[in-house]
């Protein structure tokens, strides 16, 4: 029975640590350029986009930041459909396994 115990606290440790690094990847930020630094796109590592940035001369200048807003808020919207799209694929696909409550899949 000790095994067991023992191999409980591990798990129960991995899974507290998986929290942290999740946690972590929120706050870590890449940025991505293209078209020789005339755009670029900062994403948290977990893929959130934070930023978007489009040089001026690439379109009207006095609607720059109108369409930085409408590319920021279009990713952020198409990133919640997949979050919602893989959640209910890893329902279909752990249905009827017995996980532990709050144990999030993929990791």
């Amino acid at each position: 029975m000790k095994d067991i115990m023992g191999i409980m606290k591990q798990a129960q440790a991995m899974q507290s640590r998986m929290q942290e690094m999740q946690a972590e990847l929120e706050n870590i930020e890449v940025e991505g350029q293209s078209g020789g630094g005339l755009v670029r796109v900062t994403l948290t590592a977990k893929g959130a986009m934070r930023g978007l940035v489009i040089d001026a001369s690439l379109l009207k200048a006095d609607e720059k930041e109108i369409v930085e807003d409408l590319i920021v808020t279009a990713h952020e919207d198409a990133r919640k459909k997949g979050e919602r799209l893989i959640e209910e694929k890893m329902k279909a696909v752990t249905a009827g396994m017995p996980l532990p409550p709050g144990m999030k899949l993929p990791f």
